[in-house]
């Protein structure tokens, strides 16, 4: 394969270079990189009780309040 350089690609060429390019991008960003992995039973059964404890009105503490708590940068 002979390289090429953006100069010599047609407005169409590049057009498509650049669409592919994005599609790329997104796929990446847009993809879940746990997607077929199982969830542990615990990490389940916590999330279940979160749910609930958000439904019975539990009042929760904002991640940039408990991440300046902890020293985090946020």
């Amino acid at each position: 394969m002979v390289a090429q350089t953006i100069s010599d690609l047609s407005i169409d060429e590049l057009k498509l270079l650049i669409k592919k390019t994005v599609a790329e991008t997104l796929m990446e960003i847009l993809t879940d990189p746990d997607s077929g992995y199982a969830l542990q039973s615990s990490i389940e059964e916590q999330l279940k009780e979160s749910s609930i404890a958000l439904e019975n009105g539990v009042k929760t503490i904002p991640a940039d309040e408990l991440a300046a708590e902890l020293g985090l940068e946020w």
